[in-house]
């Protein structure tokens, strides 16, 4: 063998082992770089969980604000609700109790004039018409004060249609006349409504 052959199988040799020991180094490098790929991943996935979880609990802190916010709003509705519910209940009883006040402090006058008019009576030197148109005069004045709170008569004469919504029929009698058949023959007491409310139904005759 000459020197030429001995110079290349020393070169393939020497590259042969270089080749062997840079795989060697290769294999031995390749369990670190997975370990470390594996702590990577292992510290993303739990840094990914704990902010989940963060994200879970602000989220849970503010359904809870939201939820005492929403409960503090239904208790102060309730409590004027409460109030609201007794102080119209107050006002409902006092009105019952005082629904006649105005028309009470109107008839005091009118009592007062009958008291004077009582005690006119007393003196056997009164005015016997004079007396009369006393009366007359607290008689209108009390109309007017019925009238002014929404008292009216209703009007009832002889010939008029019988009408149940309005007139109470007491009695009937033979028509005196023809046309009378079926109408109203007399009314024996006045009818009244209070508004547009019957209060009081006439009391009425009926001709047949």
């Amino acid at each position: 063998m000459n020197k030429e052959n001995i110079d290349e199988k020393e070169l393939k040799d020497t590259q042969q082992s270089t080749e062997s020991d840079d795989n060697a180094a290769e294999m031995g490098d390749t369990p670190d770089n997975l370990d470390e790929i594996k702590e990577g991943v292992e510290s993303k996935s739990e840094q990914n969980d704990q902010a989940e979880a963060s994200e879970t609990e602000k989220k849970l802190l503010r359904l809870e604000d939201e939820l005492a916010e929403s409960k503090d709003k239904y208790l102060r509705l309730y409590s004027e609700f409460e109030n609201f519910r007794r102080r119209t209940a107050k006002e409902k009883l006092e009105m019952v109790q005082t629904a006649n006040e105005d028309l009470m402090q109107a008839l005091i006058p009118i009592i007062d004039d009958f008291e004077r008019a009582e005690k006119s009576f007393e003196d056997e030197k009164t005015d016997l018409e004079a007396a009369k148109e006393g009366v007359q005069l607290i008689y209108n004045k009390f109309k007017k004060v019925l009238e002014q709170k929404g008292l009216k008569a209703m009007e009832g004469k002889e010939g008029m249609d019988f009408d149940p919504e309005f007139h109470e029929a007491i009695t009937q009698i033979p028509a005196p006349k023809k046309n009378l058949k079926g109408k109203v023959v007399d009314v024996v007491e006045k009818g009244y409504m209070l508004k547009e409310k019957v209060i009081r139904y006439a009391k009425v005759v009926i001709g047949n």
